[in-house]
């Protein structure tokens, strides 16, 4: 199973009234865990950045002028995602920018079913409790030092060890059944083989002679002597 753990940043809270993207990260998991491949945009969003903004990400006007708008990126975003999972801590604010984006363009929308939440198991696991990423990261002992502002692809990579904790533990499909998974995103199909050839018997001739004596004592009821 492929899944993208996934954070955008912004210039504001509502794509409907003109703000734009201007940071997408994600981390690649196959069959819930890293694989190393990542997606990192920085996006020109074609207007200020309000203060607000700049507060919470860093990411200036200037920095971002020489980036590419999104009509750029969006077709090389979709192809990285394809029909992956996106796991996304409140789901609905990303998908929401993220397919105001895409329609602008006349692209594919991404399905609201396409998306888990994190924020919303965090609250189902501990109802009443903080569930912020921090707050979420205080609970696991995940260091989240380095987040000293919000980052598209930091935030990612910090919610993918959320993720995994969340939904029971680093390697929470670990079993004895399945096998490691291919880069393709196929899982091999392990199972032990039967030997070559049975076991020599480790019993000597009079451990075996003594155990049949003892069986003859039992009578015809003995459960030695029964075929299942």
């Amino acid at each position: 199973m492929r899944e993208i753990v996934l954070d955008t940043e912004t210039t504001g809270l509502d794509p409907f009234t003109g703000d734009r993207i201007v940071e997408i990260g994600g981390v690649e998991l196959l069959n819930h865990m890293p694989t190393g491949r990542t997606y990192h945009q920085y996006i020109n969003p074609e207007r200020d950045v309000p203060t607000e903004a700049f507060d919470v990400h860093g990411l200036s006007e200037e920095f971002l002028r020489d980036k590419p708008v999104f009509a750029r990126i969006g077709q090389d975003f979709l192809d990285f995602v394809g029909d992956a999972k996106l796991v996304i801590h409140n789901a609905s604010f990303d998908m929401k920018f993220l397919n105001h984006e895409l329609s602008r363009m006349g692209l594919p929308q991404l399905p609201n079913a396409q998306a888990i939440d994190t924020l919303a198991i965090a609250r189902r696991r501990f109802p009443g409790s903080p569930a912020s990423l921090d707050a979420l990261c205080r609970r696991f002992g995940i260091d989240n030092s380095a987040r000293t502002k919000h980052g598209a692809l930091l935030d990612s990579e910090i919610l993918a060890e959320v993720y995994l904790e969340l939904i029971g533990g680093r390697q929470p499909d670990l079993v004895l059944t399945t096998g490691p998974a291919r880069r393709d995103g196929a899982v091999s199909d392990w199972r032990p083989q039967p030997r070559p050839a049975p076991l020599a018997p480790r019993i000597t001739e009079a451990e075996a002679a003594a155990h049949a004596a003892f069986i003859a004592k039992l009578g015809d009821g003995a459960i030695w002597l029964k075929r299942g």
